[in-house]
């Protein structure tokens, strides 16, 4: 069976944006390959965070995709800072990375104009992101299109290492998710809903309690037309519902519109904010249930004890070939 690697971002709340777009292509991928999930908590730190938040968020967030369907038996799941060797590895590539294909990032460009004092750990983070994939052998990365050269420097490092030391890490594929549902802003829906936009109102978070979440929906931007239809352009509000709630009522969008022929905004929102509600208490009680006790540890300790097996071997493979220790 394919090895595939995901990263599950430790950095933020998760939405239903993140449970539509992200995490449930998670668990198709959990029944298609071998699947290693990790928490990319040294990634997340090449911006500044909050050290209570980023803790509390990395056992949060693995419990919430455990709780949405991600099967702990189907997956290793494991933190990066859990194993020193995906850290020892990077440094190895960083020496066999040049600094022109580390300043093509596109993604450095876009985040470090945000910084009058630019990290250093923002301009080698890809560097890093190859060792955590190049330490387990994957064969599959998935990866939005704006991380898919990221995949693609992994790659270049990986043949050029092969080429200088002998055969050593197998060359990754980037893999693009079929276009999925993308969720909008409730308050925006020209713009994608996001785990770090600062008005929260057109954000619904996994955990958001069942008052917030209706008048969050019942509150949510639409037209004047009174037509409940699937129509992006003319019409992102309604749409954006309708994609809402054929994902969590499990039916197509052409059904979802049939059901409100003749309905009122009214009397949809109350329907979306029903089936929205319903979905994510079960969710809810799911990660409660998790938190209680010491499951996510477990699992963690499993993870990591399975992955730092894997590292090491491959990590003294490398330091053997280009002549480190004793």
């Amino acid at each position: 069976m394919k090895r595939i690697l995901t990263g599950l971002q430790p950095s933020g709340e998760l939405t239903i944006g993140s449970l539509i777009g992200g995490i449930s292509q998670t668990i198709k991928y959990q029944d298609e390959y071998e699947s290693f999930i990790f928490v990319p908590d040294l990634h997340a730190i090449t911006v500044p965070q909050d050290a209570k938040l980023l803790h509390e968020r990395i056992k949060k967030n693995v419990a919430l995709y455990i709780a949405s369907g991600v099967n702990p038996e189907k997956n290793t799941i494991y933190i990066q800072s859990d194993n020193l060797y995906h850290t020892n590895l990077a440094w190895i590539l960083e020496c066999n990375t040049y600094m022109g294909e580390a300043s093509r990032m596109t993604q450095f460009k876009d985040k470090s104009s945000k910084f009058k004092n630019i990290p250093v750990g923002l301009f080698t983070y890809p560097i890093l992101m190859a060792s955590d994939i190049l330490l387990y052998d994957a064969d599959y990365v998935p990866v939005g299109i704006d991380q898919k050269q990221h995949v693609e420097l992994a790659r270049d490092i990986a043949i050029r290492f092969n080429g200088k030391y002998g055969d050593t890490f197998k060359i990754p594929e980037p893999l693009i998710p079929k276009t999925g549902a993308k969720i909008m802003d409730l308050q925006d829906p020209t713009k994608k809903m996001s785990k770090s936009e600062t008005n929260p109102k057109g954000i619904i978070y996994l955990l958001d309690d069942e008052k917030t979440i209706r008048k969050k929906i019942m509150s949510a931007v639409t037209d004047s037309e009174a037509k409940v239809c699937y129509d992006p352009e003319k019409k992102p509000g309604i749409s954006n519902l309708l994609t809402i709630y054929a994902y969590f009522k499990k039916v197509t969008i052409e059904e979802s519109e049939k059901e409100f022929i003749g309905k009122n905004y009214g009397e949809f929102k109350t329907k979306v904010a029903d089936i929205v509600v319903e979905e994510l208490l079960k969710i809810q009680e799911k990660y409660n249930e998790i938190m209680k006790d010491n499951q996510i540890d477990i699992i963690l300790n499993k993870g990591k004890e399975i992955t730092t097996e894997i590292a090491k071997k491959k990590y003294e493979e490398v330091v053997k070939k280009i002549g480190l220790g004793r």
